[in-house]
């Protein structure tokens, strides 16, 4: 199932209404869609490289509109519709085990790298914030700056390498998003640690 909608979005990039479909697809890819728009939103940028930053934001756009509706899912509609599209996925066991460990700072840090690397997956976390209640302003500004960072950095380097970077993108993007998550959570624990380590000084 997962390949057969990897293929279909990949062959909405040859299609004259792409650009449409890359906010569609953006924008579900926050609340229920499997497949990343990066998928779609490579090839576009390739095929016509004077448009990757248009590109870049028409997708962040969406992104944050369709995080804002995982959002809302989470916040007002979690048993009837969010969890039963999460358990579709198989994303209900991890989604439960971030909702009971997750307080209100760590999830805000969830909100960039999911933004930043997918990780944990986008819709998992904007439902979680919705069901968590966080300030609705911090989610929105958040998913703005992560997402738009994600896109717009991967515009300049298409356009920047051209297709030699593509490959690079494609086989090791998930290890350099991962690395950049792990940064950041070493960061938000050293300043948590030595915040509470000043403040028992005090």
């Amino acid at each position: 199932m997962l390949r057969k909608l990897y293929d279909w979005t990949l062959s909405l990039a040859a299609r004259p209404t792409a650009e449409i479909w890359l906010a569609v697809i953006a924008f579900i890819e926050s609340s229920i869609f499997l497949v990343p728009a990066d998928v779609l939103f490579l090839p576009m940028s390739l095929a016509r490289p004077q448009r990757a930053y248009r590109y870049a934001l028409v997708a962040t756009a969406a992104s944050v509109a369709g995080g804002i509706a995982g959002y809302f899912l989470g916040y007002f509609a979690y048993e009837t519709l969010a969890k039963p599209i999460l358990a579709f996925y198989g994303k209900l066991d991890s989604f439960e085990q971030l909702r009971h460990c997750a307080n209100g700072d760590t999830l805000m840090l969830l909100l960039v790298t999911s933004g930043l690397a997918h990780l944990p997956p986008i819709k998992v976390v904007t439902i979680l914030a919705g069901v968590a209640k966080i300030s609705f302003v911090f989610f929105v500004v958040s998913c703005v700056v992560a997402r738009g960072a994600r896109f717009l950095a991967l515009a300049w380097a298409l356009r920047r390498y051209g297709e030699p970077i593509r490959t690079f993108i494609e086989e090791r993007l998930h290890l350099i998003a991962g690395l950049i998550a792990a940064l950041l959570i070493g960061l938000y624990l050293a300043l948590k640690y030595f915040s509470q380590a000043g403040s028992l000084t005090c």
